[in-house]
C-alpha cells in the first residue's frame, strides 16, 4: 500500500470549527457600536471572506474603517483560539496518524495567517510543516492557487497529495488542482458525484483509508 505524497489540510470546518467564534465576535463589535444584531443574523456571514463581511457589517451602520473591522475580528478570535481549539471530531487523532505515518502535512487555508499559526501552535509540535494562508494568495478558494502552492512548498505535484476540506469552494479547488481531494461535510452539504471521495467524518479514519485511495489511482 502506497502512501501519499502529503495531506493538504483545510483549516475551518475541517482541523477546527472557529465559526462560532467568529459569529460571537462579530455580533459583540456590532452591539457595542448599538447595532442590534443577533448570533442568529451572524449566520449570513459564514464563508465570506473577512473583507466582505466588514463591508456587510458597514451595511448594518457599523463606522468604521473595514481593516479596522477585520483586525477587530481577528484580535477577538485569535484571543478565544489561544484559550480553547475547537477541533473537529476525530481530526487531531488523524492528524497524528498521518505525522506518525511519516507523511507531510500542509494547512491550505483562507484564514490569515495569523489566526492559522494560532491554530497550527495548539497542534502537535511538527504536525504542520507548512502553510497557505488566505492572505497571502492572488486568487482563493475555489480557484485552484491555494492547493497548487500547498504542493509546490514540498516540491510536489499535486496528484500525488490528499486534500482535505468540508466546504463546496474548498473541494471545488482541491478538485481543480488536481490532488486526491476528500470531502467531509459539515455546515453544508457536498454533492456526491461519480469520482468524488466522501466521507462523513474523520473519526475512525486512519493512514490506510488514504492508502486505499492512492493505491487506487495507481492500479
Amino acid at each position: 500500500m502506497t502512501n501519499p505524497a502529503a495531506v493538504l489540510w483545510d483549516m475551518d470546518g475541517t482541523l477546527v470549527d472557529t465559526e462560532p467564534y467568529w459569529i460571537r465576535a462579530e455580533t459583540e463589535l456590532l452591539n457595542a457600536h448599538g447595532i442590534d444584531w443577533s448570533e442568529e443574523q451572524g449566520l449570513e456571514f459564514v464563508g465570506n471572506d473577512l473583507l466582505t463581511s466588514a463591508a456587510m457589517m458597514q451595511d448594518a451602520g457599523l463606522d468604521l474603517p473595514a481593516r479596522e473591522i477585520v483586525d477587530t475580528l481577528l484580535d477577538e478570535v485569535v484571543a478565544k483560539i489561544e484559550a480553547s481549539v475547537p477541533f473537529r471530531p476525530g481530526a487531531l487523532e488523524f492528524l497524528d496518524a498521518i505525522v506518525s505515518a511519516g507523511i507531510p502535512c500542509v494547512m491550505v487555508t483562507m484564514s490569515y495567517r495569523r489566526l492559522a499559526e494560532a491554530v497550527i501552535s495548539a497542534c502537535p509540535e511538527g504536525s504542520f510543516v507548512g502553510l497557505i494562508a488566505g492572505d497571502e494568495v492572488s486568487a482563493g478558494k475555489p480557484d485552484p492557487e491555494p492547493y497548487l502552492k500547498g504542493a509546490a512548498l514540498l516540491g510536489l505535484e499535486p496528484g500525488a497529495c490528499v486534500a482535505l476540506e468540508d466546504s463546496k469552494p474548498g473541494l471545488a479547488s482541491a478538485e481543480a488542482a488536481g490532488t486526491i481531494a476528500i470531502g467531509i461535510p459539515h455546515l453544508v452539504e457536498l454533492e456526491q458525484r461519480p469520482g468524488r471521495n466522501l466521507w462523513s467524518s474523520l473519526q475512525g479514519r486512519g493512514v490506510a483509508d488514504l492508502q486505499e485511495l492512492t493505491s487506487q489511482l495507481s492500479v
